[in-house]
């Protein structure tokens, strides 16, 4: 599909939406308690903060001129401990708001994780893993302080707002109307720049997720790179995608610093015009001690203003990070527990399709009335065309996509109406990709079911032939084998994939080309010990050499959405159909 692709952009809402911020809120609700107290505790500082200029005029008004030392010494004593209870306060709020936003941080990582692990294959064949990658780290982070200390300091700058006014225009009511006057020009301004500057910013998150996939993609992808020497090609894209990172950055920066400008340039001129006013009115309309309070109360009535001009930038880029985080929270579970759901039974591994129709885009049925009938101990190989739909029909019988038509049934029971975990916890499946995790050899073996012994995991290891290779590394069952196994051969890491699978002691197992990496040698090993596991289990074998599955009970070749033909090895050489021109060809290589 055209989105998954690292290069093209997401598409979102236009319009500036509160619902993200108010839907934010429930995870600042969590953590209310330190909130109220960090908003408290920022209040009496801000007030400590402003006492001080009415202290200096109280000075020169009063105190210099009737050289009242008593009163000077006890007003200077006023501001030191002003000084340090505004110091003292604003340090716990601090501690406060580190530890708030760190939860946060906390809270939503482990929402948004635990909604990933629910997901459908879907999601994930549709989307680059880099941008699900920016989304669960980048804009997390990005987020944390806006909704920490930007609440709390959006709270308190409008309190400081009110608080400088009212301490204004107790000191002259006609002076400060003059500083106010800059107010609703700065309004309009904002008005008229906040739509540019949203855009702005969602177009450099864009273009960093966009850069972010296809980092991620060339990093898995290094080997093949090296291999076909696309390096200076690929030099090129990430050049260039880079480049749309800086210029989008530049122009959301250059947008976001017109409101900073525009409060800059009014409160000078603002300021400005009330010296100007008050120095025209100094004597007794005004004193001098009133002007240089109230000068200090201008510049601090801009302060406040100029931090919320800061937080709406923090806002408008949280709400850009927050859609896209509540974007994938919001991303259906559509593979999921019905409502009513039971716990599925203990099988014994009766399968039955009963004419079912699947498609992965809604448009082009892979299956289409598709019956099959297994009994419990009987092995099914699965072969034919790539693309016919063999993995597939492993895929539906393990539910990690819901069908479009029909039922598929373990011992009678609809696993449409069973919880997944009853359901596959009952299956053991080995997909083509033999994913190792980062971790020891015996981490990766026991990774299915962790109550297993260390003689249990060593014996399934023994059964798949990967005990020798393993025993002659340095740490033997303890030895790290990095990310996605890259310490091992792709034979090797098949062989732990395998021993992870038997170990889970399954009821049904599903093997999707599990000996496709292995030499014919360890194979023949391998399939001495799988004929005895294999017994009494029902097995589905996806294989392209048709060596390994001669054996199995029944051999369906898959083909035109359904079966093209079925029987045993022999029964179906001797139709001399497409499984024998299979085989044949096989043989004749």
């Amino acid at each position: 599909m055209a989105r998954n692709r690292f290069d093209v952009d997401e598409n979102l809402e236009t319009p500036f939406n509160i619902k993200h911020l108010l839907r934010a809120g429930t995870y600042i609700g969590r953590h209310k308690k330190k909130m109220i107290l960090a908003l408290l505790y920022s209040a009496i500082s801000a007030a400590a903060a402003l006492v001080g200029p009415l202290l200096v005029q109280r000075s020169i008004n009063v105190s210099v001129p009737n050289r009242d030392y008593g009163e000077l010494a006890l007003l200077a004593a006023a501001m030191l401990c002003a000084i340090l209870v505004s110091v003292l306060f604003s340090r716990v709020r601090s501690k406060y708001m580190i530890e708030v936003g760190q939860e946060i941080i906390y809270d939503i990582r482990k929402d948004l994780f635990e909604h990933l692990q629910k997901l459908p294959f879907q999601f994930y064949d549709d989307r680059p893993h880099g941008k699900i990658l920016t989304r669960v780290i980048n804009y997390i982070n990005s987020v944390s302080d806006a909704l920490s200390n930007g609440i709390i300091n959006f709270v308190l700058e409008i309190f400081n707002l009110i608080l400088i006014a009212i301490f204004m225009l107790l000191c002259d009511v006609r002076l400060s109307l003059v500083v106010m006057a800059g107010v609703p020009l700065l309004l309009v301004v904002v008005l008229l720049v906040k739509p540019a500057q949203r855009r702005a910013w969602q177009d450099n998150s864009n273009k960093n997720s966009n850069l972010n996939a296809y980092l991620h993609e060339s990093l898995d992808g290094m080997k093949i790179t090296q291999a076909f020497t696309r390096e200076e090609e690929n030099a090129e894209i990430y050049d260039r995608l880079n480049k749309n990172c800086v210029r989008t950055w530049m122009k959301a920066q250059y947008t976001s610093n017109l409101i900073w400008l525009s409060v800059d340039n009014i409160s000078t001129w603002v300021v400005g015009a009330m010296y100007l006013t008050g120095l025209m009115l100094l004597g007794p309309a005004v004193q001098i001690g009133t002007l240089i309070a109230l000068a200090s109360y201008a510049w601090r009535f801009w302060q406040p203003i100029l931090s919320l001009s800061n937080l709406y930038n923090t806002f408008i880029n949280a709400v850009a990070y927050l859609e896209r985080i509540f974007e994938m929270m919001d991303e259906p579970v559509t593979v999921d527990d019905a409502p009513g759901a039971v716990e599925l039974p203990p099988i014994t591994g009766a399968v039955k399709f009963d004419d079912v129709t699947f498609s992965y885009d809604g448009s082009v049925n892979v299956l289409e009335h598709f019956d099959l009938e297994v009994k419990p101990g009987e092995s099914i190989a699965l072969v034919g065309p790539t693309g016919a739909g063999k993995t597939t029909v492993v895929s539906l019988l393990s539910r990690f996509y819901n069908i479009n038509g029909g039922r598929v049934e373990l011992d009678g029971n609809d696993i449409s109406k069973v919880t997944l975990h009853s359901l596959r916890s009952q299956m053991g499946i080995m997909l083509q990709d033999s994913f190792i995790f980062s971790g020891t050899i015996m981490d990766n073996i026991r990774y299915g079911r962790l109550d297993a012994t260390d003689e249990e995991v060593i014996a399934a290891a023994k059964t798949v032939c990967a005990h020798e290779f393993i025993s002659q590394m340095e740490d033997g069952y303890y030895t790290q084998v990095n990310e996605r196994g890259s310490r091992l051969s792709q034979g090797q890491k098949q062989l732990v994939a395998f021993a992870r699978t038997l170990l889970s002691d399954p009821k049904i197992l599903v093997l999707d080309e599990a000996t496709s990496s292995i030499d014919a040698k360890t194979e023949r090993l391998l399939q001495e010990g799988l004929q005895a596991l294999l017994k009494g289990r029902t097995s589905f074998i996806i294989a392209h050499r048709l060596s390994t599955i001669k054996n199995c009970d029944r051999i369906l070749y898959i083909a035109d959405k359904g079966i093209g033909e079925m029987g045993s090895h022999e029964e179906l050489l001797s139709q001399r159909g497409k499984y024998y021109q299979l085989y044949t060809a096989q043989v004749e290589e």
